[in-house]
């Protein structure tokens, strides 16, 4: 073999053995970035497993369209999501622990199953991947399913593909020094979300 072509080609492969040192098993990087800026960005972001956000949600569908405000208190494995305008119904409170989720409508008994998806499923029409929401809406790809990444020139998600939805990430905000998303927009299954984060009071696990 050529010197060269034998040179190169072992450059090649460190290069992309050291991307995949960056990259979670599940996530595959399409282009863009820099995996090891995306991994200490990611390392960043992490940590944060409690919350509380505000922001504007714009919704449409087939059946419906609108938008409203949304409020989200996370707090670790628990979440209060409280919603109102854009499902056409009022105020609406999604409310989740480890034992269960309860889903709240105005001018109704309040609804209870094991998971948000079925409950929303089942009562809005819904088909949303709200465990997977908890890692999108910090800028990250949920670590138990494959995921498809494009970054910014920052090293950011710009794109995210995952479980039957595509995410793009158009303006992110600098909170305490971390990098959190301001702006996304969610489409899969017939619906598209557009999130306006206008507030974030992130907590950094102990």
């Amino acid at each position: 073999m050529n010197p060269f072509i034998r040179v190169a080609t072992l450059v090649c492969v460190a290069v992309a053995l050291s991307a995949c040192g960056n990259l979670h098993k599940r996530e595959t990087l399409e282009f863009g970035g820099d995996a090891a800026a995306w991994k200490a960005h990611r390392q960043s972001v992490e940590p944060i497993v409690s919350w509380t956000l505000q922001g504007k949600l714009g919704m449409r569908s087939p059946e419906q369209s609108g938008s409203g405000t949304l409020l989200w208190l996370q707090q670790r494995e628990s979440y209060d999501i409280r919603l109102s305008g854009p499902l056409g119904r009022g105020a609406t409170q999604i409310v989740g622990t480890p034992a269960g989720v309860t889903l709240e409508i105005a001018g109704r008994e309040p609804m209870h199953a094991a998971t948000a998806e079925d409950l929303l499923e089942e009562q809005i029409g819904w088909r949303l991947p709200v465990e997977h929401l908890l890692w999108w809406v910090r800028g990250l790809p949920a670590p138990d399913s494959p995921s498809r990444l494009q970054l910014d020139i920052e090293s950011r998600l710009a794109r995210l593909q995952q479980s039957g939805w595509t995410i793009e990430y158009s303006r992110y905000q600098d909170v305490d020094g971390i990098e959190l998303p301001q702006r996304m927009q969610l489409a899969g299954h017939d619906i598209l979300l557009t999130l306006i984060i206008t507030q974030w009071d992130p907590e950094l696990s102990e």
